[in-house]
């Protein structure tokens, strides 16, 4: 993986966890995780997130169910202090301070 690949998906991971941490039982489907990496302006494919979303289970910081024809993610506690900045992750972008 190039080091501009790499950046990116460490950034695709931030943006899904901080979505996540910021959603209703701090859950979303895979569709709407593009919709929102595309929108922040990290560039982002179906099979991207799909990807990510594998690593980010594998990390502990998401669980995700597959539905057969979507797959739903949800932050575990980890995922949303990774998200808030409380913690640390190789992988993951840290973010900025502040609100």
């Amino acid at each position: 993986m190039s080091a501009y690949q790499d950046t990116l998906s460490k950034h695709r991971r931030l943006t899904i966890l901080k979505f996540l941490s910021d959603s209703p039982e701090y859950t979303s489907n895979a569709s709407i995780l593009v919709d929102v990496c595309n929108s922040y302006g990290v560039a982002t494919t179906r099979d991207q997130v799909m990807g990510e979303l594998d690593w980010l289970s594998e990390q502990g910081l998401a669980s995700v169910t597959d539905n057969g024809l979507f797959r739903i993610a949800t932050a575990t506690s980890r995922g949303v202090e990774v998200a808030e900045g409380k913690a640390r992750q190789s992988g993951v972008q840290r973010p900025r301070p502040g609100p």
